[in-house]
């Protein structure tokens, strides 16, 4: 079973930066190399799935037109739109994914830090829905802690073998450490370079 709203509305319940993103130095460094590994300076629309308080989201807004950020938790959401107010590219919408996923198609894709919280079955729905959702030269980036975490169905690694087997789209990037792995798949197998015409 997926974990329940009301686990994370009790995480953010009087504390609205409950993983200390913003504080710890793992957690910057792990937003720096999120950043770092997307292939592209640019993204049109962009979603990222599970923005908890909008940490990742502040920076990811910088490399979109338009970025939608969900969360199932109100607390979060509103924690979320607090820190980004003053960016009129960001939308934050409280929806339970996948089963409220949002219409229309993002060239970027980013679900970070929630895999693990969904059952196996909510994991494959969700992946389905982003691989369907990916735009014509589209990117998705998922990265997910390696150590379990005792109220969650599923751990990163395992997240990360469904995401790899069910998108069958070319891996651009896995970067994988201790403590997280980090990947990257696009639409087209096309690098860094050859985008710009070096190779």
């Amino acid at each position: 079973m997926s974990v329940t709203d009301d686990y994370f509305d009790h995480l953010f319940d009087g504390n609205p930066d409950p993983w200390a993103m913003r504080s710890r130095w793992y957690e910057q460094r792990k937003r720096d190399l999120t950043l770092a590994a997307l292939p592209r300076p640019h993204y049109r629309r962009g979603l990222e799935a599970g923005c908890a308080n909008g940490e990742l989201a502040l920076r990811l807004a910088e490399r979109c037109d338009r970025l939608l950020c969900c969360d199932t938790s109100a607390l979060a959401v509103h924690e979320a739109r607090q820190r980004l107010q003053h960016l009129d590219q960001a939308e934050v919408r409280q929806a339970r994914l996948p089963r409220q996923w949002p219409d229309g198609s993002f060239d970027l894709i980013v679900i970070s830090e929630l895999g693990y919280y969904l059952d196996l079955q909510d994991l494959q729905r969700l992946i389905a829905q982003a691989h369907d959702s990916l735009a014509t030269d589209g990117t998705l980036l998922a990265c997910h802690w390696r150590h379990p975490i005792t109220e969650c169905p599923l751990d990163g690694d395992r997240v990360h073998r469904q995401l790899a087997a069910q998108l069958q789209l070319p891996s651009l990037l896995r970067h994988v450490e201790a403590d997280f792995v980090l990947e990257v798949w696009g639409t087209r197998a096309t690098s860094v370079a050859q985008r710009e015409g070096l190779a």
